[in-house]
């Protein structure tokens, strides 16, 4: 919670909450550096949600700018130079996370910080593996959220790269494209979601409660045997037409990615 004064206002809005205090305008410790105010652009498509993080985030001694659309936020950003990025991953006309591929995808590397009410582990991976530096979920805490956006300006808009690759095998989260080699594979989406899992924990064995987890973040029956299909449709693409072995079964374990493919002249 913000201490400014001695004013609380608490606002529920559902899975969106912000507590703030009334306060003088006017930048604060860490809201500057080197005597230079940080500029925010929140994109969220919420007016009350919007409205309460500005607030709250200029009484932090930040300036904040909003978009409430992915288009909106895309033009802001080709407009001016922001230290970073509050993206709702919700919003109408694009969602955050094709706000976010396609900021990337032009390699612009400012800091994103994505925001949302789903906690799930596949949603926070979605995320971050598309590019965002960091994933909070709602609601929404002064403390922490002012903590992240400190974090993210320290770190800086840094190039880095986005490319998953094990041996020959390459996978681009942002342009949801993959290759052996100089070849593109054709993968279905629940597909390329299991090889970026394999390509995220080379040489780890991955049990088929881990990979459903991962992939499916569904209720599940454990009887079916749609994970090993799902495995046998990827070594239909990835393995079999190069005549390698690399995604090898782990008996009574699960499968893993092995580093290195090796030769099956099958």
């Amino acid at each position: 919670m913000i201490n400014t004064g001695a004013h609380v206002a608490d606002v529920g809005l559902g899975c969106d909450m912000i507590k703030v205090r009334d306060a003088p305008s006017g930048p604060r410790a860490g809201a500057t550096c080197n005597s230079r105010v940080h500029s925010i652009l929140l994109v969220e498509n919420d007016t009350r949600t919007a409205d309460l993080v500005r607030l709250s985030l200029r009484d932090a001694g930040y300036t904040v700018e909003v978009a409430t659309t992915g288009p909106g936020a895309l033009r802001r950003t080709t407009e001016r130079t922001f230290d970073v990025v509050l993206l709702n991953l919700a919003l109408p006309g694009l969602s955050g996370i094709e706000v976010c591929r396609r900021l990337r995808s032009r390699r612009c590397w400012i800091p994103i910080l994505m925001l949302s009410d789903r906690d799930s582990v596949a949603d926070r991976v979605a995320g971050l593996d598309i590019g965002a530096d960091d994933y909070l979920v709602k609601p929404l805490f002064p403390e922490e959220l002012t903590a992240r956006i400190r974090a993210l300006i320290r770190r800086g808009a840094v190039e880095r790269p986005t490319e998953l690759r094990v041996a020959d095998l390459c996978l681009d989260p942002a342009a949801r494209r993959a290759w052996r080699g100089e070849i593109e594979l054709e993968l279905s989406t629940k597909e390329f979601a299991l090889l970026q899992l394999f390509l995220h924990n080379p040489d780890v064995v991955l049990s088929r409660a881990q990979i459903l987890e991962h992939v499916w973040n569904s209720d599940y029956d454990g009887s079916s045997n749609l994970i090993d299909q799902y495995v046998l449709y990827l070594r239909r693409k990835i393995d079999r037409p190069f005549r390698v072995h690399q995604l090898e079964t782990v008996r009574g374990a699960g499968y893993r990615l092995r580093t290195q493919p090796v030769s099956d002249p099958r």
